[in-house]
């Protein structure tokens, strides 16, 4: 495999008003976003509210999105955790159900040392034949992928990109500038697409692709084809959408941006909570500005 794609969309998980899985919402969301910008979808990752779903959720969830739009678009399960071996029977699973490739976040709340996260990954890349994507989010995990730590990973045949959301422009670049040339550095932070382009990056694993999936596919495209002042252009039109979907916790903004504009997702589960007034408000401005609503 070349690449996953340019702009995959980490898909939010919809739920029904008991907060139950709705599997023809997921239908639809998931032929929405493909029809819309997105080269693949990321399903069980932290806009997918993996943590709060059941093991048979998520494997109705992964059989119900490869049945409609995999023959169209790259799709990639997250199926880390902070358990080497549940990560493995979820990988093995996914593998199974017919997924192009998993995504693993580095392991939570536990902290291994560096040499745990190797070992991790690698007991798990030997126990699937799919490519791997890796993904750094110290914010969430506690734990940084240090470059020597990816670097060794790199050379595991089937580790063949990395997620980075360290927000650490200077990591990003290191990686990009040491890991072998067919190794793939996507960002993992809608806002900060354009610089990890501009250090070598592939493309982004993406919140507002929801939401604005053509034209963000549009920046990179015109990055690509060197067109720099129109991707600067799309990038500053986008910043303000990028920034309000992070104005309280992932994927509360998002989930609430695609009700209000009628593409109903449900709500959040707990211990997510809903959205107060008041950045409901600058959501709904935001999105009008965008003449989304």
């Amino acid at each position: 495999m070349d690449s996953f794609g340019e702009l995959l969309t980490a898909m939010v998980t919809p739920f029904n008003e008991k907060l139950e899985l709705d599997l023809e919402k997921a239908r639809n969301l998931a032929n929405y976003l493909v029809d819309n910008g997105s080269d693949g979808l990321v399903v069980l990752g932290t806009t997918g509210e993996s943590p709060t779903l059941t093991y048979d959720e998520k494997m109705k969830l992964l059989e119900t999105v490869v049945d409609e739009v995999g023959d169209r678009a790259t799709i990639l399960a997250g199926t880390g955790s902070y358990s080497t071996a549940e990560s493995i029977r979820l990988t093995e699973e996914a593998e199974k159900i017919g997924v192009d490739g998993i995504m693993l976040v580095t392991p939570y709340y536990n902290k291994p040392p560096q040499s745990g996260l190797y070992h991790h990954f690698k007991a798990i890349a030997e126990r699937t034949s799919l490519p791997i994507m890796l993904y750094n989010i110290p914010g969430r995990t506690a734990r940084n992928i240090e470059v020597e730590t990816m670097l060794e990973l790199a050379k595991i045949d089937n580790i063949i990109a990395v997620k980075e959301a360290s927000g650490d422009l200077n990591q990003v670049s290191a990686l990009t500038r040491l890991l072998p040339d067919d190794f793939l550095v996507y960002s993992g932070d809608d806002s900060l697409t354009l610089p990890v382009l501009s250090v070598g990056g592939t493309g982004v694993v993406s919140v507002a692709g929801h939401l604005a999936g053509n034209e963000i596919k549009k920046m990179i495209t015109a990055f690509k084809n060197n067109q720099l002042d129109e991707a600067i252009r799309m990038n500053k039109k986008l910043g303000k959408l990028f920034e309000i979907l992070f104005i309280t916790t992932n994927p509360i903004p998002v989930k609430t941006a695609l009700n209000l504009i009628g593409f109903e997702v449900g709500g959040v589960r707990g211990p997510l909570v809903e959205m107060n007034d008041n950045e409901r408000e600058r959501l709904s401005e935001v999105l009008r500005e965008f003449q989304l609503l």
